[in-house]
């Protein structure tokens, strides 16, 4: 059978041959290098205030904006109208739980095997995160202080959908939610502009044994989990990669519900040395370049010959590549090449930009590790793509962009639950720390805080001490 891709690529015309931008770090301003670095994982205030018009509708109206907006802005799952409906019946929110078991049932079997693989091993790793039900420490006699871990009661995972649908981020959201206990979660995904959902990822949720699908996106989609409708019972928190709507409304209703962290264009960055495989290293800068025109795909590397031979390596693959002239918009815009003089000045570029995802391509990748301070997820050595961790290493692909990596990490269990601390005193530890709260509530002037503490101790004839607090948690 002959490939009709090929036969595309075959009559169209040759590529015009790719340059990226290529820079020399140690010839940058300090302005310069900030200017690169500067990336944010928000969105401009334009998208907020129409994230927020939507919103408000969804909390005033319900259904009828879910299903008005549905039908324009896309994403109604128009599929589900049953064929004898009259005519004018709105598609259905909620995807029923057989729709999805049937999906399940109806998976190829390569798909259904690999999608079994990825969720084993995304359970074996995020096993490992889940917490202890308690962390007691006696800080004094008498005063024993502790964290008991709560499961979130409800979680809302958003996953993309409609032209490009991602079981894998479905996984990557249930699995670790499920390991920290979280009693009820929802999942909210938009269809296709054909009114279809991905068969895959209703397989999916069939194999996971979902029952709670909605088939809704964007911002919509955000406010009805957090609010919830007559259809969709609202969350507790919201996990889930999204366009910059879906960022938008996940930043407007952060406060009343939790969020995991919002979701910047993707990026990588590959740091190389002469021992680098070029092929590998252009192989890696086009898969990031599938995600969009904004996806950042940066090489940095000690070697300026490898950097030459990257460029060729793009050149003689992106031609064999379906979309090879979206792939060449995307390098040519996000596309970047920056020579470092030296490993250690490589590792401080890196640091600073604080990359989603890095592959480290470089001699002693392992021990290089280390000194690797900011990105969300690394790779390390030459048979560590980065398309391996975004499907089936286990470990998660809803990573910080946008610079996060500075101050939080990937997606994992901790996000679907909290810590809640507890202290225990009896009358020996509170009259050992009762000088100290005096003190401080007084030069802070919180006179309250101090008396509270001295009642305990005053003398009040006739009436009983309150006993001293018992339980497990008491030596």
């Amino acid at each position: 059978m002959s490939d009709p891709t090929a036969a595309s690529r075959a009559s169209s015309p040759a590529p015009t041959p790719l340059r990226l931008r290529r820079l020399r770090l140690g010839e940058l301003s300090a302005a310069d290098r900030v200017t690169l670095i500067r990336r944010t994982a928000g969105t401009g205030s334009d998208a907020r205030v129409a994230a927020r018009a939507i919103i408000d509708r969804v909390r005033s109206e319900g259904d009828a904006a879910l299903l008005d907006l549905g039908a324009r802005y896309g994403g109604a799952w128009t599929e589900g109208i049953p064929a004898d409906a009259p005519p004018g019946t709105p598609a259905p929110i909620r995807v029923p739980a057989e729709r999805l078991r049937a999906a399940s049932d109806a998976l190829a079997r390569p798909v259904r095997d690999g999608l079994a693989l990825m969720a084993h091993h995304i359970e074996a790793f995020h096993r490992a995160q889940v917490p202890p039900a308690e962390q007691w420490v006696d800080v004094a006699p008498g005063i024993r202080v502790g964290r008991v871990w709560r499961p979130i009661d409800r979680v809302g995972i958003y996953v993309p959908g409609g032209e490009a649908a991602y079981p894998s981020s479905l996984l990557m959201g249930v699995i670790p939610a499920r390991l920290a206990g979280a009693r009820a979660i929802a999942v909210a995904s938009p269809a296709g502009r054909d009114g279809r959902l991905s068969p895959v990822l209703l397989g999916a949720a069939g194999l996971l044994g979902l029952d709670e699908f909605y088939a809704v996106g964007g911002a919509q989609a955000i406010a009805a989990l957090a609010y919830g409708t007559a259809t969709v019972a609202a969350v507790d928190a919201i996990v889930g990669p999204g366009n910059a709507w879906v960022t938008a409304a996940k930043l407007e209703v952060l406060g009343d519900v939790g969020i995991d962290m919002p979701a910047g264009p993707s990026e990588v960055m590959v740091l190389a040395d002469a021992t680098a495989d070029p092929a590998h290293v252009a192989a890696d800068l086009l898969s990031q370049a599938e995600h969009g025109p904004d996806s950042a795909a940066v090489l940095v590397t000690t070697d300026e010959a490898l950097a030459d031979r990257v460029e060729g390596e793009i050149e003689r693959q992106l031609p064999q590549q379906p979309r090879f002239r979206f792939l060449a918009s995307s390098l040519g815009s996000a596309g970047l090449i920056l020579v470092a003089d030296g490993l250690d000045d490589a590792v401080a570029f890196v640091n600073e930009y604080a990359p989603e995802h890095l592959s480290l391509a470089v001699d002693g990748a392992v021990e290089l590790l280390p000194r690797i301070r900011h990105a969300g997820s690394v790779f390390l050595g030459a048979w560590a793509p980065e398309s391996a961790g975004d499907y089936a290493t286990g470990s998660n692909h809803v990573l910080p962009t946008g610079r996060l990596a500075r101050a939080r990490g990937p997606l994992g269990v901790e996000d679907f639950g909290h810590w809640m601390q507890a202290q225990i005193v009896d009358r020996e530890g509170l009259a050992s720390i009762a000088p100290a709260v005096a003190a401080v509530a007084e030069a802070e002037g919180l006179v309250a805080h101090r008396r509270a503490v001295e009642i305990r101790f005053a003398d009040r004839s006739g009436v009983a001490d309150s006993p001293a607090p018992r339980g497990r948690w008491v030596p």
